[in-house]
């Protein structure tokens, strides 16, 4: 007899699962990951089916009304997945339940799209004389079965398209036999546009044939573990993936690869669909809705074997999973900034342990953790020394900007020695990148007479000025204002504002002063908005329509153009400004990320990073790109400040509009937490977030120091579900934070 009872957790946030009774024409058919519509309450609500059983505690249990998806949309597996996400991370179940499953998924009403499709009939041959007779009486039909006839088969709106025949055209076409029109599925296919060439996969370097066979040991292994490949910039880590994942697909497995950024996405994809073909799906926030819903059922039925996307293609649906790629792992864009608040590396980590799948670490730059992992043994450590083909890394020249300044009388956006390594690219028709990780025009708009600052009336950060649009823009909510012809100090009101400070924008302006006749293009968060924007930049660049690419961190890291031989870094220690510990590791990753994008080719590369601190020890393990030195320095410095990876971090943050309730709110829930904590625990706060105002709220926050979570997220869990925040006060609890920000 199956199971009567099922456990769910519904999409109201509770935090708690409910038993309902399975009726008896459900009986067999409610599984664990079916979807079903439940009375609560007063109301109806839809929920998850997270557990099955024969008796329940609870009396006068109400019963399901109805399974609202065919089939399941997880399995045992990834619940136990999204239970340990909840648990970990202290967060809702119903909020790690959302995040392993699509929204367009999950959501009530989401299917796949139909269209009418016209066939030509079989058999159906044409009268003689009735095909003319057809042209002359109704072209466009005519036209249109033309067509099929070359086609076979086709969308009522690619033919709508073609001819300019409409759907009654078409029904009076099939009423006189000659064509079959019914609905159909249609894919939502985000590669429609795209056509990729077949490839096969070249012979692989001494290193890559070792670093391959290290992790088909891992794969191949009773209990398959993590590896850390750490491959300088140009190694040719893509293509020992690449082949990784072949050797699961030959097993009859599949395989995810994980990349930080959407720009990374396009090239990443055209590299594996030339591979793998249409096995390959593809997951990030940039497809719409239907075309994620179309990818992700395509994997659930087991068409699409690799997927390839952002931080949310961690929870595709592949079975049995193979192996998990997480290329340039180190970075932060991997940490989910919402409730879980989960680091997609750390996931897929604990994925790859509750599934037996290898997983892959890869980066140039390893973050701390891993790389502190590896050597104590707990990752397997494969490194690859040299670029492919015996390409030689590039020539890396570090820019003092205070001397600099000193010859030319003042601050320059670029120094002498970039603007003549730009001459000379340009002149040998070669490309070059220059990053400068801020957007904007201005980064400051000021008053000169008594030095205010225009600040975001609903954040405590400063307005960033943007040329284009003429317009001051706050980068935290996003609000726009006009930039005001006097001070708007009201003792002051002097005029003649003052835009000071550099931005992507500033800088496109330059370049395009000092080369007007280069081909000059910007790629930041302003130009990329629109879909497909990154791929349509980079398609320029990569065909030679483009110059000189100026941008942020968008532009730093994975993307291969082999005609790139110069690359200038713009203000290097920007991030060094930051008050975070991790401050240096980030300036030392940008530094060395970007500079692997030049020489990638056959002819040498160059690199200018322009620095106000050119003895850094970031900078100039960097210009050496020497990891080994940095890390060696950057982890005892760490050890001696507990900082992490010695201890573990988790940040509590407290937001509302009125500052006395967030104050009061804090400080009540600090003095709970105190008692149930035990002595290891170090809590520090709560005091004013370093962005003590956000989105027209005030920010509180504290902060717990441990050795291990274990050591507090029981009692920190328990409070966050027990406590009654005041109203308009929400708390949100980051573990493992990856800054004090």
């Amino acid at each position: 007899m199956p199971p009567a009872i099922a456990r769910i957790i519904t999409e109201i946030a509770l935090d708690r699962e409910f038993d309902y009774l399975i009726p008896a024409e459900l009986l067999g058919r409610v599984r664990i990951g079916s979807v079903v519509n439940v009375p609560f309450g007063r109301r109806r609500a839809r929920g998850f089916v997270t557990g099955l059983a024969d008796r329940s505690d609870f009396p006068n249990l109400k019963a399901i009304e109805a399974i609202a998806t065919d089939l399941p949309l997880f399995d045992e597996q990834m619940l136990r997945l999204a239970r340990w996400i909840a648990d970990y991370y202290a967060a809702p179940f119903e909020s790690a339940i959302a995040a392993i499953l699509p929204a367009a998924v999950r959501r009530d009403g989401a299917k796949f799209k139909e269209q009418f499709v016209a066939r030509l009939a079989g058999g159906a041959a044409l009268p003689p004389g009735e095909e003319e007779a057809l042209a002359k009486k109704s072209p466009r039909q005519a036209a249109a079965l033309a067509l099929l006839k070359t086609r076979l088969e086709m969308t009522a709106a690619a033919l709508a398209e073609e001819t300019g025949i409409s759907l009654d055209g078409l029904r009076s076409l099939e009423k006189k036999g000659w064509i079959v029109l019914e609905k159909d599925v249609v894919r939502r296919n985000p590669h429609a546009r795209t056509t990729v060439l077949p490839t096969s996969a070249p012979p692989l370097m001494d290193e890559q044939t070792a670093a391959l066979a290290a992790i088909r040991r891992e794969m191949e292994s009773p209990k398959p573990g993590v590896v850390l490949l750490h491959g300088v910039t140009g190694s040719g880590k893509t293509e020992v993936y690449l082949a990784a994942i072949r050797a699961a697909l030959d097993a009859g497995k599949g395989a995810i690869a994980l990349v930080p950024e959407i720009a990374l996405t396009p090239q990443t994809m055209e590299r594996f669909r030339g591979r793998f073909g249409e096995t390959v799906a593809v997951l990030h926030s940039h497809l719409s809705d239907g075309e994620r819903h179309d990818e992700w059922q395509r994997i659930a039925s087991g068409r699409a074997r690799v997927v390839v996307g952002a931080r949310s293609a961690l929870f595709a649906p592949v079975r049995p999973l193979g192996l998990l790629v997480v290329d340039e792992e180190h970075e932060p864009a991997y940490k989910q900034d919402e409730a879980p608040r989960y680091s997609a590396r750390d996931v897929a980590v604990m994925r790859g342990h509750l599934e037996g799948c290898a997983v892959v670490l890869g980066s140039a730059t390893p973050s701390l953790e891993s790389y502190r992992h590896a050597r104590e043994g707990k990752y397997r450590l494969v490194k690859m020394a040299n670029r492919v083909d015996r390409r030689v890394m590039p020539a890396v020249r570090v820019v003092d900007m205070r001397i600099e300044a000193e010859k030319a009388g003042g601050a320059h956006l670029l120094s002498q020695e970039l603007i003549e390594a730009i001459r000379l690219r340009l002149s040998q028709g070669e490309q070059t990148m220059l990053f400068l990780n801020r957007r904007g025009y201005a980064t400051t708009v000021m008053c000169p007479v008594c030095g205010h600052v225009e600040t975001c009336p609903n954040c405590s950060v400063k307005m960033t000025y943007h040329k284009q649009a003429e317009m001051m823009m706050c980068h935290v909510c996003g609000s726009v204002r006009k930039v005001p012809s006097f001070c708007s100090n009201p003792e002051c009101r002097a005029p003649n504002i003052k835009m000071a400070g550099v931005g992507t924008q500033r800088v496109e302006a330059a370049v395009k002063k000092i080369f007007p006749r280069a081909r000059v293009a910007r790629m930041d968060s302003d130009t990329t908005g629109a879909k497909d924007a990154h791929a349509k930049i980079l398609g320029q660049f990569r065909r030679g329509d483009i110059d000189i690419l100026i941008g942020t961190q968008m532009i730093a890291k994975g993307l291969d153009f082999p005609n790139v031989t110069l690359v200038g870094v713009i203000h290097a220690d920007l991030s060094l400004q930051m008050p975070d510990f991790r401050a240096a590791e980030r300036t030392f990753q940008l530094l060395t990320q970007v500079a692997g994008r030049a020489g990638r080719g056959d002819v040498p590369g160059e690199v200018f990073i322009q620095t106000y601190a050119p003895f850094h020890p970031a900078v100039q393990s960097a210009r050496n790109a020497d990891f080994e030195t940095f890390f060696d320095q950057e982890i005892e410095m760490r050890r001696e400040m507990r900082y992490p990876p010695f201890t573990r971090l988790t940040t509590v943050l407290f937001r509302g509009k009125e500052e006395a309730a967030v104050d009061a709110c804090s400080k009540d829930f600090a003095a709970k937490l105190k008692e149930k904590l035990p002595a290891a625990v170090r809590l520090t706060g709560p005091a004013p977030a370093p962005l003590a105002k956000a989105k027209n709220q005030f920010r509180a926050q504290l902060m717990l120091w441990a050795a291990s979570t274990r050591d507090y997220s029981p009692a920190l869990r328990e409070l966050l579900k027990s406590f009654r925040a005041p109203k308009g006060v929400s708390i949100s609890a980051n573990v493992d934070a990856l800054s004090l920000m």
